[in-house]
């Protein structure tokens, strides 16, 4: 004996339908059933041959339709081929039309463009994680942006921020005694970002940055002669990369990241 089936018709992908289907299946033992998406549905011609399908196979219907004059239209055709319809998104949209006094936008697969924005979002911190601090220069060549700096001038944070946007951020640290990856020199200067503070603010910052560990502030690492020769440096470094250069003596990470998206979109447009 044929499983009896459902059609799952859906103006996007099927998916938010399938699964309410799947778990009200589950009630009644869902392996008896067999589930065949009809995605992407926008006329009406596509709608008819799916109720002629379920009245010859003695199928029933679940439906995500949001444009009413679709709904209205796969209602009127179940009725008169005597099929049971369900409308699994429409007495939602309409209860919430009611209750928020707002029109609905109406516009098919708007779950699925929020998926897909928070999956960019994900994948741009997971970047941002594994290219930190120059730990792998493969990342240099698949970033969006590469921030350069001596240390503490906020690469790891910004890339965070930034990341946050949706950017793919990559960030290299730069050490006189260390040398360059040679990936820096093959990506558009157009990519790259140097972070610029003035030896004032970074010897206070670092500090800081002593204190909080526990070392003594006057170690190398916040020597006023040691910074100045690190930023000497790292202008030559700028220079020989043709890099934009942001000054973040006096900014948050939120002022810098604004900064940097606006230096993007300059560039794109």
């Amino acid at each position: 004996m044929q499983k009896p089936i459902v059609y799952v018709v859906s103006d996007s992908v099927g998916e938010t339908a399938e699964l309410v289907v799947k778990a009200s299946l589950s009630q009644f033992n869902n392996g008896e059933f067999k589930i065949q998406r009809i995605p992407y549905v926008d006329d009406e011609g596509t709608i008819l041959e799916t109720v002629e399908l379920a009245k010859s196979n003695q199928a029933m219907i679940g439906y995500t339709l949001v444009k009413p004059e679709l709904r209205e239209y796969i209602k009127k055709k179940a009725e008169k081929a005597d099929i049971m319809a369900v409308d699994i998104m429409g007495p939602m949209i309409e209860s919430m039309k009611k209750h928020l006094n707002r029109e609905p936008k109406l516009e098919p697969g708007l779950v699925h463009k929020l998926d897909e924005d928070y999956f960019k979002r994900i994948e741009a911190v997971e970047f941002a994680v594994k290219y930190d601090d120059g730990r792998d220069p493969r990342g240099i060549l698949l970033a969006d942006i590469v921030l350069i700096g001596v240390s503490r001038t906020s690469k790891t944070p910004l890339s965070q921020f930034l990341a946050h946007k949706k950017f793919k951020v990559a960030n290299v640290p730069i050490v006189p005694e260390v040398d360059l990856p040679e990936e820096l020199y093959r990506i558009s200067p157009s990519k790259c970002v140097a972070l610029k503070i003035s030896p004032e603010k970074l010897n206070h910052i670092r500090k800081e940055r002593l204190k909080a560990l526990g070392l003594n502030s006057k170690a190398n690492y916040a020597n006023m002669e040691r910074i100045k020769q690190e930023l000497d440096y790292f202008n030559g470094i700028v220079e020989k990369l043709n890099c934009k250069v942001i000054d973040v003596s006096n900014k948050a990470v939120e002022e810098t990241a604004n900064v940097v998206q606006n230096l993007m979109r300059s560039q794109t447009n």
